[in-house]
């Protein structure tokens, strides 16, 4: 963890810049990636998809940022969310700060009344916060193995995951949002 003193908090219309820049920056060297994560968030705020959307400030900085969207379950199951983008300045990746976002942003989103939680993501490090692959859930196009879930009461939906829209954004669209300086 480093040493300065990480304040998680709501973005504000003043931060969008700055996370457009986090998040380019987050994936920019990440092979798995499309590389269209900064363009996602972009579309997501553009939509007002986004149910909580938490920055990580250190000394006046943004370094770190979280959304979390509503998803659509095939089986009508309400009050799930998606994870995701989170991103985090390379300088400060493998501190503790990404698992800080998304520790308060599950707290955020279950004092909203969520149900449960899912994103794609890496195996490695998103079990270790308690997710766990999908039985009886997924994602059209999405190997199952990158695909997990946290349910807030013990209760699973069934079939099939529809993130927001947003989620598409890739920057090439005529009408994407572009992030205001």
């Amino acid at each position: 963890m480093p040493t300065q003193k990480i304040l998680i908090r709501d973005e504000t219309n003043e931060d969008a810049s700055a996370i457009t820049e986090v998040t380019a920056a987050a994936f920019e060297t990440l092979e798995i990636s499309s590389h269209t994560e900064q363009y996602v968030v972009l579309a997501l705020r553009a939509a007002k998809a986004m149910t909580v959307s938490l920055v990580a400030e250190m000394d006046g900085a943004i370094v770190g940022h979280i959304a979390f969207s509503p998803v659509t379950v095939s089986d009508g199951t309400p009050d799930w969310y998606g994870l995701g983008p989170v991103s985090v300045l390379p300088e400060y990746q493998r501190t503790g700060i990404g698992k800080a976002l998304i520790q308060e942003g599950l707290s955020r989103l279950k004092d909203v009344g969520a149900k449960g939680c899912c994103l794609v993501g890496h195996p490695q490090y998103y079990t270790k916060i308690g997710f766990k692959n999908a039985t009886n859930l997924a994602v059209e196009v999405v190997p199952a193995e990158v695909f997990f879930v946290l349910s807030f009461d013990g209760r699973y939906p069934h079939g099939i995951i529809t993130f927001h829209e947003g989620f598409a954004a890739n920057g090439h669209d005529a009408d994407a949002p572009v992030a205001q300086p």
